[in-house]
């Protein structure tokens, strides 16, 4: 048994193309093994970690001739050295027959692929490892003494967790509902049952399998398949030395490497070193906050608290990894880290967990038995099983006390599928390992011959290839396009067969005439086609090299013309380089969101990343609403800091969530709404799986994730209330408009300011100044009055006001009143100030106090005219969107429903017509909206020009008041004011 503690290492890349145009600064320092991470505010303290390697990569090399990226300078790691360092070691306990794991860790886009797979030249520890493994293996093959009969076997399984489900990725039928199960060995430990390990016989063979379970991995994410790019993956490499030793006994030596790539940690909130918090609905989070917390009790423990819990049955993803985290294992980490200051958050619970698990210590034990007594040890439990089942056979299931027959019945089972798991890995035992390749090497060679042929094609037939968020993903699935019709739906009758949220039976056709003139067009009116962000319409439309078309809702691809590729680089076209981001980025901009780069600052840059993680997500909500008649409509709602009741920060993605039955709608932030989207997938993939009646599926028609709360609390909309009239002791009163996130018209605020005397606290009357300045240092008491709210729609049970002012944080709130038709809310807070400051008088003068309006909203009845409605008409009448006949649209999952009016079916002709109708005055809506931006526009010119005025007239009094102390005249300052104020 070798006692070690798990070796940690950390790895810093280069600033990405994001961090640059944002123009990052970097927050990293690295001597030796110490790892200096720096707050972007310099008042809060340097942070230092130390740990086995600290590798620096963020600059000091060059790009040879071949693409490797080698040393500059001495400091800059590459990946030779990282694997000299971990992966060389991990070989090593290998063949000494230890079993080891290689863990990844880091937020999405750290730079963990880099370490652990790599790119073209720069190959990672995982390719050189297996590729250094085989050499070593036909060097020990030439050099071994024949006697010993020694045979080296290596193997290798690949599987994803996702939402606490395990699947087989080289095993599409382990996709299936519930995934493998997860069993556990009284010596073997955990283990995912039935997962399926492939003899392999070179790294050739090894990086085919990995490519297969990548793709396998993308089609199931681009379907909907209840998976994700960012689920935990783990590839494992069986290692198995077989031989005679000194004693003539025949030994087997086994060691398994696994190979962990977890999934990105920024969805994650830190609560400090153990890691990350739930997050309501993310089971991705869930495993993560697991880990950590396994990760601290398994440090307690070994350094003396004898009481802690290892909570390792609390995830699927801790079970089986329980022995690298302590147990039978020798244990590498390597902690990808971004070196940005925009990621220093994510960035410092990264070194934390590191830190955290650099402490703990493993028992690895060589994993060395003779061979003979595998086999009796394996027979004899054969046996022993086999009596169990017969036992069970002749007592009835009712006898059994204590213990349910339905609970007799599932161990039978079970029983039965472990007989028949070790009676098929006794006959792999007895097979010769030549045999086992023999039978895998027909099928290996059939795939190898499928991909060169896939690739050949590839350079000759227009095609298709995918785009995922995950880099890793994309690519991994194309369409053909060869010269004819190509036929895309979602069902194995079409040429093209694309599945997923959104996708038709006959969903689009591609026209290939001889590659020269290629067209896509909607095979239906339902169809959701866009080419290069824009909507593909009745027309076809011509489609070009590096193209992007998106399909349903989440399809995205990017066509590739070979043919058209040749001629732009002959002509010397710089062809540009298509990614997920800037498809999203060209959506985006096609429904008018600007994502122009130039001149724009950080926070600008920062909302529209905000909207390209939103946007595909939002669809995908709104595809799954539809498709499951949840009767919800979701949009993107940006709101200013202003409307937030801040004096600057940057505008945030809201989504507003309405209620299409009743009206009834509110405003979750980004982040919730991230959450109930991972739990709408949820929901979609049981529907699919379980059926309508499915106890979540119910309840989610009802509520969380796709509902918003009965009575929801809405902020209606903000109004801006300047104090400039304080800097001169003048009262202030008005009816501020008040406008929602949308900019329009929803009400008005009726409020005043006025200045008390500091003594009395009685309203100041004719005590104005002449210049603010003259306040200088004086105490300054007043107050702010609202008074009423005027006009706000009579949707809301409840309403109330609150602002922030000036310097504070806390909200002053008045008073929940009913709403009825301008509610009074006499709502009055009085300030007092000791002495007047340059920044007091600075904010009266340019920053408002944003006043916001909120209101609960009424439990209100349903639309008698939306009962029996589809959520696809409903949103028909929302978006203005033409519904066609049902003949039109062939769904993934038809869902029926029957519209019905005074007791009798209306037929779908009438449904039609009376859409049509409300068409119209969704249309009259649409220029009534328009009309009132204009006027909206005129309004605030208004506004500015009242605005001029009163600056103007408080000049003109200020001048007058100057006049009539000089003069002591109080009559003619009256009248003057009153000719002012007044003017005829």
């Amino acid at each position: 048994m070798a006692e070690s503690n798990l070796q940690v290492a950390v790895r810093l890349r280069p600033f990405n193309a994001r961090e640059k145009s944002r123009n990052a600064t970097l927050i990293i320092e690295m001597e030796g093994s110490t790892t200096k991470i720096t707050h972007p505010d310099d008042k809060y303290p340097v942070k230092k970690f130390t740990f086995d390697y600290s590798y620096w990569s963020f600059d000091g090399y060059r790009e040879r001739e071949d693409g490797y990226l080698e040393p500059e300078e001495s400091r800059y790691a590459d990946q030779l050295r990282v694997f000299k360092d971990l992966g060389a070691g991990i070989l090593e306990n290998a063949w000494k027959g230890f079993n080891c794991s290689l863990f990844a860790y880091g937020q999405t886009g750290s730079g963990k692929s880099y370490s652990m797979v790599g790119y073209n030249q720069n190959k990672g520890v995982i390719p050189t490892a297996c590729e250094q493994l085989f050499k070593d293996i036909e060097e020990r093959q030439q050099t071994d003494d024949k006697d010993r009969q020694n045979e080296y076997q290596v193997s290798v399984s690949m599987l994803e967790i996702y939402n606490e489900t395990v699947k087989d990725l080289l095993n599409l039928s382990s996709f299936k509902k519930g995934g493998l199960k997860v069993r556990e060995h009284p010596i073997k430990g955990f283990y995912a049952e039935n997962l399926q390990i492939s003899p392999v016989s070179s790294y050739a063979d090894i990086e085919a399998r990995i490519s297969e379970g990548t793709r396998n991995r993308t089609l199931a994410s681009t379907n909907m398949n209840a998976t994700s790019s960012r689920a935990h993956t783990i590839v494992a490499i069986n290692f198995v030395q077989k031989g005679v030793n000194d004693s003539g006994k025949n030994m087997t030596k086994t060691s398994v490497v696994n190979l962990v790539d977890l999934a990105g940690s920024e969805r994650a909130d830190s609560t400090g070193a153990t890691g990350d918090r739930l997050k309501e609905g993310s089971m991705i989070n869930m495993s993560l906050s697991c880990l950590g917390n396994c990760v601290k009790a398994v440090a307690d423990i070994q350094a003396g608290k004898s009481k802690t819990r290892v909570p390792f049955r609390d995830s699927v993803l801790t079970r089986l990894l329980k022995n690298a985290l302590g147990g039978n294992s020798k244990t590498v980490m390597i902690a990808a880290l971004s070196p940005a200051d925009i990621n220093y958050d994510e960035t410092l619970s990264t070194l934390r967990f590191a830190d955290r698990a650099k402490s703990i210590k493993t028992m690895a034990v060589v994993n060395e038995s003779p061979t003979d007594r595998l086999i009796r040890e394996m027979k004899g439990e054969i046996d022993r099983l086999q009596g169990l089942l017969q036992t069970q056979s002749i007592t009835p299931a009712s006898v059994i006390q204590g213990i349910s027959p339905e609970k007799v019945e599932e161990m039978k089972k079970q029983q039965e599928e472990e007989l028949k798991r070790n009676e098929e890995e006794m006959e792999n035992m007895k097979r010769t390992w030549e045999q086992r390749l023999e039978n895998e090497k027909q099928e290996s060679e059939r795939k190898l011959s499928e991909e060169r042929n896939r690739q050949e094609a590839k350079k000759t037939i227009p095609h298709l290839w995918n785009l995922n968020e995950d880099p890793v993903l994309t690519g991994m699935v194309v369409h053909f396009t060869p010269p004819g019709n190509n036929s895309i739906g979602n069902t194995d009758n079409t040429n093209i067969v694309i599945k997923g949220l959104g996708i038709l039976q006959e969903h689009a056709r591609i026209e290939n005439s001889e590659n020269s003139k290629i067209f896509v067009v909607c095979s239906n009116q339902s169809s959701k086609v866009l080419v290069n962000g824009k909507e593909v319409t009745s027309e076809k439309v011509e489609m070009h090299h590096n193209d992007r078309l998106l399909f349903g809702t989440n399809q995205l691809y990017v066509f590739h013309h070979p043919q058209d590729a040749a001629r732009r680089i002959k002509e010397g076209e710089d062809v540009e380089k298509v990614s997920f981001d800037s498809a999203q980025e060209e959506i985006a901009q096609n429904k008018g969101f600007d994502m122009g780069k130039t001149g724009k600052s950080s926070d600008e840059i920062l909302l529209q990343e905000d909207l390209i993680q939103v946007m595909p997500m939002l669809n995908e909500a709104n595809a799954m609403s539809e498709e499951l008649d949840m009767k919800m409509y979701y949009e993107i709602a940006l709101i200013s800091p202003q409307a937030r009741g801040l004096k600057d920060g940057r505008t945030e993605v809201h989504i507003k969530a309405k209620n299409l039955m009743n009206g009834s709608e509110v405003l979750w932030i980004k982040n919730n709404f991230i959450d109930r989207k991972f739990v709408m997938e949820e929901i979609y993939q049981k529907y699919f799986e379980e059926g309508e009646d499915d106890a979540d599926v119910l309840a989610a028609r009802i509520g969380y994730p796709f509902q918003i709360d009965k009575e929801a609390d809405m902020m209606i909309g903000t109004c801006y209330l300047y104090l400039q009239s304080l800097c001169y002791l003048m009262d202030f009163a008005d009816k501020l408009t008040v406008r929602n996130y949308r900019g329009e018209e929803c009400g008005m605020v009726d409020v005043e300011v006025f200045p008390l005397d500091p003594t009395s606290g009685a309203p100041m009357i004719d005590e104005c100044v002449d210049e603010p300045n003259q306040l200088m240092k004086k105490p300054l008491h007043f107050s702010i009055k609202i008074n009423k709210l005027l006009g706000l729609q009579l949707k809301y049970k409840q309403v109330w006001c609150k602002y922030r002012y000036f310097f504070e944080e806390d909200w002053y709130t008045s008073n929940s009143v009913k709403a009825e038709i301008n509610p009074d809310i006499t709502f009055e807070k009085t300030f007092k100030v000791s002495a007047v400051s340059k920044e007091l008088l600075n904010e009266f003068n340019s920053t408002p106090i944003a006043i916001q309006v909120w209101g609960k909203q009424k439990n209100a009845k349903v639309d008698e005219k939306r009962m029996g409605m589809s959520t696809r008409e409903l949103l028909a009448l929302e978006t203005g969107a033409t519904v066609y006949g049902a003949g039109d649209v062939k769904k993934q999952a038809a869902i029926t429903t029957t519209t019905i009016h005074d007791g009798a079916r209306e037929d779908h002709g009438e449904i039609v017509i009376r859409l049509q109708a409300e068409l119209s005055k969704s249309v009259l809506a649409k220029e009534k909206a328009q009309k009132i931006n204009a006027e909206t526009e005129k309004t605030n010119a208004n506004l500015r020009r009242k605005m001029d005025i009163s600056y103007s007239k408080l000049e003109l009094i200020r001048k007058v008041v100057k006049e009539a102390k000089a003069k002591e005249e109080e009559t003619i300052l009256t009248e003057t004011l009153n000719s002012i104020v007044t003017p005829s």
